[in-house]
């Protein structure tokens, strides 16, 4: 018989340093690692000074949405997030972010020269300079989704910006929320109730009749 394959319900977690450029093709290997074993929540931390490839973060983000719908990701920015990382941060399904942290991309594309995107046609890429800007701008189209680029490219997006637009959630309020809904309900006690037993010291109510008194509504024999 064939051995069905194992399933990880428990919570995975995975890291990317960032770095000035780097490639981090270790960290999206282990990504798909990871996503294959199916687990039943995956955090993603970003964190440290720099960018990641527009190419990279787009390779990224067809992982993600190629995993189980049974996975729930979480992202938390531990640092300021600049260009195309931003788009990892927002594809979370729940989004924590260090409180004096902030996002920045610029403006590139329709989102630099007035032009609207329906009208905008990409050139076609004719460098690998060329290349890395067309895929710049398909990433802030994807952030577009979430945030007003044209309104916000080049600015400082803060914690409070973040919450105006919904995006952010709130480490107490959640803390609060998860331990509500996983703790057991306690199951009732098997013990007879204590409602009817006199507290210590009190009579009881048959205790105070006199022997030759009856229960209202009985009759002597």
């Amino acid at each position: 018989m064939k051995a069905k394959k194992k399933i990880s319900r428990s919570p995975s977690k995975l890291v990317f340093q960032l770095s000035s450029w780097g490639s981090y093709l270790d960290e999206v290997a282990e990504l798909e690692t990871i996503l294959a074993r199916k687990p039943a929540e995956l955090r993603l931390e970003l964190v440290g000074i720099g960018e990641m490839p527009a190419d990279t973060v787009l390779l990224i983000r067809s992982i993600l949405l190629a995993r189980s719908p049974r996975t729930r990701l979480v992202t938390h920015a531990r640092s300021s997030l600049q260009g195309a990382a931003a788009l990892v941060w927002l594809l979370g399904d729940q989004r924590f972010i260090r409180e004096d942290a902030r996002l920045c991309f610029r403006a590139a594309g329709p989102f630099e020269n007035g032009e609207s995107e329906t009208s905008w046609q990409a050139p076609e890429p004719a460098s690998e300079e060329e290349l890395e800007s067309a895929d710049y701008v398909r990433v802030l189209q994807l952030i577009n989704e979430f945030l007003p680029v044209r309104e916000l490219a080049g600015k400082s997006i803060e914690l409070p910006t973040l919450r105006q637009f919904g995006l952010v959630d709130s480490d107490r309020l959640d803390g609060v929320l998860h331990r509500l809904l996983t703790t057991p309900t306690p199951k009732p006690s098997a013990e007879p109730s204590s409602a009817h037993v006199p507290p210590e010291g009190v009579p009881s109510p048959q205790s105070l009749r006199s022997p030759g008194s009856t229960v209202p509504g009985s009759r002597r024999p």
